[in-house]
């Protein structure tokens, strides 16, 4: 059975270096769920969703360098903080959304402070706005 987790990874361009480094991780090195420390390997990678081949509504191409994956089992946490620490060229630029299965809302992690900061609102009904917990 599959646990599927959609993410985007919107960063400047002068960051792509990073972003393959990150997908190769995602390839070989990335924590899968619920397997403890000896449990890494292969949870899915990422592909470019921006640039010349790309096809987006309007009628000019995208002004922004966002990369997609959907990862089968990832350590969603483990990412979060393989993200925050990478070698980024820009860090006030990334932006990580992650949809994690059975979520019906991304949500967005931003890395220019302390700390990775989770921008994500809860949906009515769901208790009070702020802060919310890493990733469960």
């Amino acid at each position: 059975m599959s646990h599927v987790a959609n993410i985007m990874i919107s960063v400047d361009p002068d960051d792509r270096r990073a972003v393959e480094e990150l997908s190769q991780w995602l390839q070989t090195y990335a924590p899968r769920r619920g397997s403890g420390p000896d449990g890494a390997g292969w949870v899915g990678s990422l592909s470019a969703t921006t640039g010349g081949n790309t096809h987006w509504g309007g009628g000019t191409y995208p002004e922004c360098d966002v990369y997609a994956g959907a990862l089968n089992h990832a350590d969603l946490t483990g990412l979060v903080t393989r993200v925050e620490s990478a070698a980024w060229e820009h860090p006030e630029v990334v932006q990580l959304f992650v949809m994690d299965q059975h979520q019906a809302y991304f949500r967005v992690w931003m890395f220019f402070g302390p700390e990775p900061a989770d921008r994500a609102r809860r949906p009515r009904g769901r208790g009070p706005v702020g802060r919310v917990p890493l990733l469960t």
